[in-house]
């Protein structure tokens, strides 16, 4: 196996159990190596250090092992078994109210580029390294055996997460069956996902806990749900008895699912409406006060290089928002970039109230859900940050 020789006082990191090993840490490479192929982490005095897959780039090495391990089938039943237990833990499985969870969230759960979402009895696979994609047959494998070969459908929906060149030889496609939706259930709750035409791997599992904390502020009031994709808030804002609900997404797809995911769980007739429409020209144009907004924007930055840009359409957004809630109103707001941390989202939101000329008091802080777990020694898998303000 290739290993990977670290320059002197580049270990600790390491030794600390972060997950990454960064190119500029790197004295040399003993054998030769390819994108996705596994390596051995050595510090400079020869001591083994960790196993992980290499990729030419900043992040060289993604770490699964501290210790030296022999990567049979084993080892990956065992990771994803651990992962398993975890949302055990969690209440999670067999849940007889909620039957979607994400089961292996990266770095949270040892595994660096790899992430699986369950809905019911289907599995999605996607892989942000080749590494991972390379042991996507083992992966596969691994989840029919932690699921005693009760999974009705494995889908492979990587391509559009993993580098161009690689990207361009490979298809996303299902690696048992092929089953493409079902309707799940979220704290009773239903959705139909689509795992094959959705958005990410169907449904926004890491908002979970966010949807339900809603729940005690919208009763009798009027809602408005921005980029609301399938209607997720919406859904929960109505059945905890919203007056009037508005969704809006610039997606048409997005608003033609949200619509099916109101009738699939109640007769709301001439509560709610949706809108196609890019949620910056709505606000612009609206004339309507609502007393509780949510406001879950796509990432508007996934690298350093847009982190400014990121901030400036956070705030515009946010000032919009903050100037037409209504007085005593609730803005439940949120950024699902990495790059944007907790403490310039927040600031962000300061500069917004302050051109929005309101007085803001913060209610909450809110983060993703506890299935999308942060490794202690790896903060950057905080990445869903949310502050529930109250406007005066």
């Amino acid at each position: 196996m290739t290993k990977i020789i670290l320059r002197k006082r580049k270990d600790q990191p390491v030794r600390r159990f972060h997950p990454w090993v960064f190119s500029g840490a790197i004295y040399k490479i003993d054998g030769d190596v390819a994108d996705g192929d596994v390596v051995e982490v050595y510090a400079a005095n020869g001591d083994f250090l960790a196993l992980g897959h290499y990729h030419d780039g900043s992040i060289a090495v993604r770490i699964f092992s501290f210790e030296k391990k022999v990567l049979h089938q084993d080892f990956w039943n065992y990771k994803l078994d651990r992962a398993l237990e975890y949302r055990f833990r969690l209440g999670l499985t067999q849940n007889p109210s909620t039957n979607c969870y994400r089961l292996v969230h990266a770095e949270g759960d040892g595994l660096p580029g790899l992430i699986i979402d369950i809905y019911d009895k289907n599995a999605v696979i996607q892989c942000h390294s080749i590494g991972m994609h390379r042991q996507r047959l083992e992966i596969a494998r691994a989840l029919q055996h932690i699921y005693n070969d009760q999974l009705e459908s494995i889908y492979d929906k990587s391509e559009n997460v993993l580098p161009k060149q690689y990207a361009a030889n490979i298809h996303n496609d299902f690696l048992l069956r092929d089953t493409e939706s079902c309707i799940v259930h979220e704290n009773n709750h239903r959705f139909q996902v689509n795992w094959v035409e959705g958005q990410k791997t169907g449904f926004f599992l890491d908002q979970r806990f966010n949807r339900q904390f809603i729940t005690p502020y919208v009763k009798d009031k009027t809602v408005l749900n921005a980029f609301c994709y399938s209607g997720g808030f919406s859904i929960y804002a109505l059945q905890a008895g919203a007056k009037e609900v508005h969704s809006v997404d610039i997606s048409e797809k997005a608003i033609a699912l949200t619509d099916q995911n109101v009738e699939l769980n109640g007769n709301f007739k001439g509560k709610h409406k949706s809108y196609a429409a890019d949620v910056l020209q709505f606000l612009k144009d609206n004339t309507k006060q609502y007393e509780v907004m949510i406001v879950d924007p796509p990432a508007f930055a996934k690298n350093l290089k847009k982190r400014h840009n990121a901030v400036q359409g956070y705030k515009r957004l946010n000032k919009l928002a903050l100037e037409q809630i209504s007085s005593g109103g609730i803005l439940f707001t949120f950024s699902c970039s990495q790059v944007v941390d907790d403490r310039l989202f927040y600031n962000t939101i300061v500069a917004a109230a302050i051109e929005a000329k309101r007085n803001v008091r913060v209610l909450q802080k809110l983060s993703q859900a506890p299935d999308h777990p942060v490794s202690l020694y790896h903060p950057e898998g905080s990445y869903l940050k949310g502050l529930v303000v109250y406007v005066e």
